[in-house]
């Protein structure tokens, strides 16, 4: 399967962005898909991840503002981000896994990624 990411841009705090990872050459509906960030300076962090049966979770620093959901009939995953925060800024990735459910947020689980989009909050 492949993926490609988009939706990235240059907001201001509080605006919303939604990414999108489309996949190809296979059924996202077989794979857990996971949204990854990654600021300057710093480690791969979990976001977010929809699983292959429809389950769903986010990381405890985007609760309440990121929702993750999946559109069957276009093969593609959605990450709707509402009130950004300059926190929020980095490159997103999105990837895959089959790994199971409890362990979703370990990014060292997914084997294709990808090429990222970059999301900016800035005033």
């Amino acid at each position: 399967v492949q993926l490609q990411a988009s939706g990235g841009g240059l907001v201001q705090p509080g605006d919303s962005l939604t990414l999108s990872c489309a996949a190809s050459g296979g059924s996202l509906r077989s794979y857990t898909l996971g949204w990854f960030r990654q600021a300057p300076g710093k480690e791969r962090e979990f976001v977010s991840a929809f699983g292959w049966s429809g389950n769903s979770k986010v990381a405890d620093t985007v609760k309440g503002r990121f929702t993750i959901s999946r559109d069957n009939a276009k093969n593609t995953v959605y990450l709707q981000m509402n009130n950004l925060k300059s926190e929020d800024t980095a490159v997103y990735y999105c990837g895959v896994t089959t790994i199971v459910w409890g362990r979703v947020t370990e990014d060292n689980f997914y084997r294709t990624w990808g090429q990222g989009t970059q999301v900016t909050v800035s005033s």
